[in-house]
């Protein structure tokens, strides 16, 4: 890409290129595991629809990569820059287009913030139920692109069961709209569903037309103290067992306790060598609430039904869980996700394979669907021997989820850090049907290559 290019992106978008050396740097990453620290050659800002097909039909014109990112929170490097591409960004698309509380629908930008679509739609008594982690700052177009969970997930499903629509911009500047603004349809085939979790690789979201759940009247919370993370687990499957929903159902080992009391200043491992913390919600909350604290007594657990202002501030610590930045060069971590049947099973090879690489272990996990994010790091002054334990370690994780029915990534995307263990889970004919589609979607191979299912 010369200068005369860039200069004639930035005379079709005045103001709106930025060339300059601290906002490339900026925008040049997400919060996942560097491979190969890549500088773009713009960050070029998106307020429209139509400024997004000006930029998609100029990059066509130059076969000029574009990376599209929202608040850049993702973990796995579906956002970070590649050779040669500029950086879109879809931060000022960031209006609520419409909320119809009678449709329960809304119809947002894709910079809305997760959190702030929650507050708008509160005031008719609405929620959107994906929920990441990272809700307070992520967007929901972000949220799109990887097919993000949350805590909530166990009830209410992942982004992928709350989109409806999609306005999508494909490789050339053409703008498609897929899906139904009903509940219900099945006409053709389901292109929202294949652009969900297709970390922009596929098209680039403009609009999204979500569907709202009711904004629960009851909430029980439940804080479930056992004494080790196998017992935890065992719990898991006796809530399921007794076939009951809860909305949330994480689990924490005593490592993630012992964390969270050091940066928080909480008791929780003085509790308990594990926690299952478990939400109720609607109006049977109360009934379900009770019914589960029964199943965990029976194995062990020391079970607290906590107040409004202590079950927040559990859930917020959940959320705050995964601990340092997962750059850190020492603390590998994933979101493997296994069926909820051999949950146990997997937890206690976690614990094996971590005491045979000789590497430190936490868990935390999305206990109700399976998905579980174990991290392992090493102590600094280990050493590059530790460092070669530690992604010994991780490969095993990952190779012993897939051999208990799991998948390599529940939630985070593939992204470019992925990359290497997708042929691990998904056949040669899989692969290739996916590059075949990626083909027809984007022929000159300029959206976000090298991410999601590789080159």
């Amino acid at each position: 890409m010369g200068a005369g290019d860039l200069e004639e992106l930035a005379q079709l978008l005045p103001g709106r290129v930025g060339t300059a050396a601290e906002d490339l740097e900026l925008h040049a990453r997400d919060k996942g595991p560097v491979l190969e620290h890549i500088l773009p050659r713009a960050v070029v800002r998106a307020r429209s629809i139509e400024d997004v097909r000006t930029i998609l039909r100029w990059a066509t014109r130059h076969a000029i990569p574009v990376v599209s990112r929202g608040a850049g929170s993702g973990i796995s490097g579906g956002a970070h820059a590649t050779d040669g591409c500029i950086i879109l960004s879809l931060e000022e698309m960031n209006r609520i287009l419409r909320i119809d509380a009678d449709d329960e629908t809304a119809v947002v930008e894709p910079g809305v913030i997760n959190a702030d679509l929650n507050a708008a739609v509160a005031e008719h008594g609405l929620m959107y139920a994906p929920d990441p982690a990272s809700y307070r700052w992520s967007t929901i177009g972000g949220n799109v692109a990887t097919n993000a969970g949350g805590l909530r997930c166990a009830k209410y499903g992942v982004t992928r069961d709350s989109v409806l629509a999609l306005d999508v911009v494909l490789a050339d500047g053409t703008l498609v709209s897929t899906g139904h603004s009903t509940f219900k349809g099945v006409a053709g085939y389901d292109l929202t569903a294949l652009l969900i979790g297709s970390e922009g690789t596929l098209g680039v979201v403009v609009g999204i037309t979500v569907r709202l759940r009711y904004l629960p009247r009851s909430v029980r919370t439940l804080a479930a103290f056992f004494d080790d993370f196998p017992r935890a687990a065992e719990g898991v499957l006796a809530i399921s067992r007794a076939r009951i929903q809860p909305a949330i159902l994480e689990l924490l080992d005593g490592r993630t306790l012992e964390s969270l009391d050091s940066v928080h200043g909480s008791d929780l491992r003085r509790r308990g060598g594990s926690l299952l913390l478990v939400q109720t919600d609607g109006f049977g909350a109360a009934e379900e609430a009770e019914m589960i604290r029964r199943e965990l007594v029976g194995l062990g657990a020391s079970v607290s039904d906590e107040g409004a202002a202590e079950a927040d501030r559990l859930i917020d610590l959940r959320r705050h869980s995964r601990g340092d930045a997962a750059d850190d060069v020492h603390r590998v971590g994933e979101d493997v996700a296994v069926p909820k049947s051999r949950l146990v099973q997997y937890v206690a090879a976690l614990e094996e394979l971590a005491a045979r690489h000789g590497v430190n272990l936490k868990v935390v996990a999305h206990a109700g669907d399976g998905n579980l994010h174990p991290t392992f790091w090493v102590e600094a002054a280990d050493g590059e021997d530790a460092r070669g334990r530690l992604e010994a370690a991780l490969d095993d994780s990952v190779r012993t989820a897939l051999d208990l029915g799991g998948t390599i990534t529940g939630e985070h995307g593939v992204g470019q850090y992925k990359l290497r263990w997708l042929g691990w889970e998904q056949s040669a004919a899989v692969l290739e049907l996916q590059r075949r589609i990626k083909e027809v979607f984007d022929p000159l191979g300029i959206l976000n290559p090298g991410k999601a299912i590789g080159s």
